[in-house]
C-alpha cells in the first residue's frame, strides 16, 4: 500500500484519498456535509504529511467508527431520540474527533519535513519555542526511525501524541456504539449504579474490551505503516518487535484509558435525561419538558462534542508523555 501512495503525484494521492473517504461518508450517511468538508480538509492534509502513519491511523478511526456504527444502528434506534443509527456527523464532531491528532502531524511535518507544504505554510507562524526544536536534517526513512530515535525525540512524542489521540476517539466509539448491545443495563462509572442503556458515562464489561481493541487496532496499524514505510525502524538494533508491541501496548492504554475519561466526564459534566414514559434518551438538544423526563446523570456544562474533544486531547498529551 506503501509503494502504491508513494508513487502517485504528491499533488493528488493526498486529494484522491480525502476525496475518497468522504464521497463513502456521503454515500453511507455517515458524514453530514459540513462534517464530509471538514473531513477532507483534514483527511487531505494528514494524507500529505510524508509521514505516513498519521493518515493511517486516520484512516483506522473512520474505518472502524463508521463500521461499528452502522453495526449498533438498529439497537441504538431504539434507546435514543431520533437517533437513526447512521451517524451523520457534523463538522465539529469530526474536528472533535480529529484535532489532536492532526496538530500533532502538522507540528511534526512542519519541525522534520522543511520541503513539505506544512513547514512552508505554518513555519512563519511557530512560537519561537517550538520552531526551536527543529534540530538535525529533515526527515529519511532510510537515515532515521522517527519514533525512536534519540536525535529527534519530539519526532517520537508526536506520533505518540497522535497514537494517544485516535487510540481513544477509536476506543471509545467503540466502546459506544457495540457496548450498547450488552444484554445487561451498563452501570455509571461514577458511582456503579445501573443506568439506562445510551446513558452518558455508562459503561459494561463488553464496551470496556471495545474500547482496548479500538485503541490496539490503531496502535497496530501505527506500527505497521511506520515499519513497512521506513527502512531505518525496520532495522533498528532492537528490530521491528519493541516498536510493534510499545506501539501496540501504549494504543490498547489510550483506547481503554480514553474512554474511560470520556465516560468519567460524561457522567459528572454531560447531562442524561430520560423519558421514564417512552423508555428513551433524550438529545441533549431535545426541549421535551414532560412530567415523565428526569436527569439520570451529569449537570449540563459539556456537549457530547466538547466531551469528546477533551478526553481524547488529554489521552494525547498522556501517551505522548508517557511514550516520550
Amino acid at each position: 500500500m506503501n509503494d502504491v501512495y508513494d508513487n502517485l503525484p504528491t499533488n493528488t494521492a493526498p486529494i484522491a484519498l480525502g476525496t475518497l473517504l468522504i464521497a463513502h461518508g456521503l454515500r453511507k450517511r455517515s458524514l453530514s456535509p459540513s462534517g464530509a468538508l471538514a473531513g477532507w480538509v483534514i483527511g487531505v492534509s494528514l494524507f500529505s504529511v510524508p509521514l505516513r502513519a498519521f493518515g493511517i491511523m486516520m484512516i483506522g478511526l473512520y474505518a472502524g467508527g463508521s463500521r461499528a456504527t452502522r453495526v449498533g444502528k438498529a439497537r441504538k434506534a431504539t434507546l435514543e431520540q431520533g437517533n437513526d443509527g447512521l451517524g451523520n456527523r457534523t463538522a465539529s464532531q469530526v474536528i472533535a474527533n480529529s484535532f489532536t491528532g492532526w496538530a500533532a502531524a502538522m507540528l511534526w511535518a512542519t519541525l522534520y519535513a522543511s520541503s513539505s507544504i506544512h513547514a512552508r505554510i505554518l513555519w512563519p507562524y511557530l512560537p519561537t519555542l517550538l520552531s526551536s526544536l527543529r534540530t538535525g536534517p529533515p526527515y529519511d526513512s532510510t537515515a532515521w526511525c522517527p519514533a525512536n530515535s534519540a536525535a529527534h525525540p519530539w519526532s517520537r512524542t508526536l506520533i505518540f501524541v497522535a497514537l494517544g489521540h485516535f487510540g481513544c476517539c477509536l476506543g471509545d466509539t467503540l466502546a459506544s456504539e457495540l457496548g450498547i448491545l450488552a444484554p445487561s443495563s451498563p452501570r455509571l462509572i461514577t458511582t456503579f449504579r445501573r443506568v439506562p442503556p445510551g446513558t452518558n458515562g455508562g459503561i459494561t464489561p463488553g464496551g470496556t474490551l471495545f474500547s482496548v481493541l479500538g485503541g490496539a487496532v490503531i496502535g497496530l496499524l501505527g506500527a505497521v505503516s511506520l515499519l513497512l514505510g521506513n527502512k531505518a525502524c525496520r532495522e533498528s538494533g532492537a528490530g521491528a518487535a519493541p516498536l510493534l508491541w510499545e506501539m501496540l501496548y501504549l494504543g490498547a492504554l489510550a483506547g481503554g484509558m480514553g474512554s474511560a475519561i470520556d465516560s468519567f466526564l460524561g457522567a459528572t459534566m454531560q447531562r442524561t435525561r430520560y423519558s421514564t414514559s417512552k423508555k428513551f434518551i433524550l438529545l441533549e438538544d431535545s426541549d421535551d419538558a414532560s412530567p415523565d423526563t428526569k436527569v439520570v446523570s451529569g449537570l449540563n456544562l459539556l456537549s457530547n462534542t466538547q466531551v469528546n474533544m477533551i478526553s481524547s486531547a488529554l489521552t494525547g498529551g498522556l501517551i505522548g508523555w508517557w511514550g516520550a
